[in-house]
This record gives C-alpha cells, structure tokens and sequence, in this order.
C-alpha cells in the first residue's frame, strides 16, 4: 500500500473519497441497469458494468496524468482550448439531433471509436479555468467595466450561448459558478448586478425569439418551460411520473433499505441508472445510506475548500473553488430532484450516475484540484527541508 501512495500526491482525503465513490458506484449502477438490459438487450448486465468499469479506468487515467500535472501550465492551456471548445459546441450544435422534436444537441461521436461525448462538460471545466485565470491576473488592480466585457465576459457569454439552446440547466449551472468565483475573485459588486441584468434579458430574448420562431429553434424552450410549470402545479405529466416513481422508491427504502440489487423501482423508473440513481440508492440502502452518500459529497466540498485556502497564489485557490464547485452543485441538484425540491434538470451524480463525459470531466476537474494540492505538498516539503528545526519547536 505505501508503493501506491509513494505515485499519488495531494490530498490524500480527496483521493480516498474519488476512490470510496467510484466502487460503490458499482453497486447501484449494476442493479439499476437490469432495467436497460431487458428493454433493450438480451437481459445481461455484463454489457452495462464493463462498460462503467472502462469509464472509470479512463476517468481515473486522467486524474491520474492530470494531478501530475504542475497546476500553473493550466493557465496557459485555458488559452488554447476556449477556442477549442466554442469549435466543438459549435460541431454539436450542427447535428442537429432531436428527442421527440425536442433539441438534445449535446453529444458528438468520436470518429473511428464510436464513444458520445457531452462537449459541454468540458467546456464548463475549461470555462472555469479561464475565468480563474482571468481573476488572478486582474487581482488588487482597478478595472472599468468596458475593460473587463472583452477579455472575461464576452467568451463567458460566448460559450454558455452555445450551451443554451440544448441545456438550459448546465448553462445555469455554469453562469451561478462563473458569478460565484468573480465574486470569490473581487470582481466589483456594481459590475456584477449589471452581468446579472444582461444574463436575464438574454434569457428572456432568447425565449422570446424561440416562441415567436419555432422553426429556428427547437421546442426545448417549452420543455423547460413546461417543467417549471409542472414543479409549480403538480400536473400529471411524464417528469411527474419520474418524480412519483423516484418518491415511492425512496419511501420503500426506510431507514436500512431494502438491500443491494433488490429496488422495484428500478423497472419503473426511467432513468434509474443516471438521473434518478439517487432514488434507487435510497431504496436499495435505505435513508442511512442516502444520508452517508450526502456527507461524502459535503466532506469532499470541506476539503476542496481546505486546498483552496492552503493554495499559495491567488490562480490555485480560483481554480480549486471554480472547477470543484459545479461538481458539489450538481451533486446537490442530483439529489433534490429525486426529492422534488427541485425541477427534473437530467443532472447526473457525478462518480455515481453511469455515463462516461461525466466520469471524464469530474476526474478531470478532480486532477486539477490535487495539482494544486500536490505542489503545496511541494512547497511544505521544502520549508520543512530548510527549516527543520522551526518545524520541530512548532510540533514541540
């Protein structure tokens, strides 16, 4: 066991957390997949696991080469891949794929390996990363607003617009966490209420523009629109059959549950395997269980927020807060959906839900955190060098 440790760096409760989460991802993910498999295959779940197992190799691959990463190259590589990602959002968007007439432009398919992939999870990581970077450089500097529109907000803007017609609730998702890291950054109070009115009535604009041209867009506006509607009134629809399906398996959980592999839900509930694996959790382990999953998720935001404020330079702590938050916030998001607190929004459980974007970019944004972690482990272990008697008297 200390010839693994001696290959890992960072936080070592980050990594044991990452770690605790992707094997009992196993547990729910096999027993909600039974669903799938006599739906829409031979009945063998083999096919679903491995494929889950392979997501997370190549998840953990990543987290893995990218914590070797030294945190300050991602500064500059930022640069290079905003441009990167508007090219591959714009690529999603000209497929042009549909779900019963409703846009669902969110995937591409990777030439000669014929493995979807969810550009806009990768562009929020990349999102985050720029606008770290964008803060760090303008910090204890004074800065008029029109300074700031082209080089932080109009790429901001840029890439959530390309995210918004086919998924709203990543693109809010996004625009809360950029307003979140420049107010953790020192962007003026003043500025932000005027970014706060601009992203409201390009909203509404492009509603309006949806409504008023259906044969543009797509009717993914009603959609939205029609959630809201349904979370308000309580009207007989298919989110709310979700929503009901995902209630009953929570309350048949109790306190223990009803133990591993044994839901009922699972053959009812659409989704059971990403979306709603939430509920099944709860119905397979009970309210003991779905409690113990939720502290892990506040346990890793403790410590994502300790590396942050240990993080020497001003880049490492927004990073650590900008790429580590969205996964807390969908984590949360997940789990009031399955409890109706929130709208059905198709945000999955990040380590937990099967789907192999998810996994890549939660890694990714996890390799990235224990780069920062990793090079303040650096700089301890040189101070300690240099210094061992101060650190002697301070332990004595």
């Amino acid at each position: 066991m200390r010839n693994i440790f001696q290959y890992i760096q960072g936080d070592r409760a980050i990594w044991g957390i990452i770690g605790f989460l992707a094997l009992f991802s196993f547990l729910p993910v096999y027993s909600a997949s039974s669903n799938l498999a006599y739906m829409y295959g031979d009945g063998s779940t083999f096919p679903y696991l491995f494929w889950h197992f392979a997501h997370l190799i190549l998840g953990f691959a990543i987290l893995y080469g990218v914590h070797k990463i030294p945190y300050n190259y991602f500064r500059g590589l930022s640069i290079i891949a905003v441009p990167i990602v508007i090219i591959l959002l714009v690529v999603t968007m000209a497929e042009g794929k549909t779900i019963d007439g409703a846009n669902a432009s969110r995937w591409i398919r990777i030439p000669f390996v014929g493995v979807t992939f969810q550009t806009s999870t990768l562009a929020g990581v990349v999102l985050m990363t720029y606008v770290a970077r964008y803060l760090s450089r303008i910090k204890d500097k004074t800065l008029t607003f029109k300074e700031t529109i082209l080089p932080l907000w109009f790429p901001v803007f840029f890439v959530l617009a390309l995210i918004l017609p086919a998924n709203f609730s990543t693109t809010a998702i996004f625009f809360a966490m950029v307003i979140v890291l420049v107010f953790i950054g020192g962007y003026p109070l003043r500025y932000l209420g005027i970014i706060l009115g601009a992203g409201l009535i390009f909203l509404m604009l492009f509603v309006l523009s949806a409504k008023a041209f259906p044969g543009v867009f797509s009717n993914r506006v009603d959609t939205w629109i029609n959630r809201v509607e349904n979370f308000a009134d309580n009207k007989d629809t298919d989110a709310d059959y979700q929503i009901e399906k995902a209630k009953i398996a929570i309350a048949s959980g109790g306190i223990t549950g009803l133990g591993p592999g044994k839901s009922v839900q699972k053959n009812f509930l659409p989704q059971s395997s990403s979306d709603f694996i939430y509920a099944i959790i709860v119905e397979e382990f009970g309210l003991v269980g779905g409690l113990f999953l939720m502290l892990l998720y506040l346990l890793l935001l403790f410590r994502i927020v300790v590396v942050a404020h240990k993080s020497t330079s001003i880049f490492g702590k927004l990073l650590v807060v900008g790429v580590g938050m969205p996964i807390i916030f969908r984590a949360l998001i997940n789990m009031s959906v399955a409890v109706e607190l929130f709208p059905v929004t198709g945000q999955n459980l990040p380590l937990i839900s099967s789907g192999g974007t998810s996994i890549w970019m939660t890694c990714l944004a996890m390799g990235m955190i224990l780069s920062v972690s990793a090079k303040r482990e650096v700089v301890v272990k040189e101070e300690t060098e240099e210094n061992p008697l101060d650190i002697l008297s301070e332990t004595i």
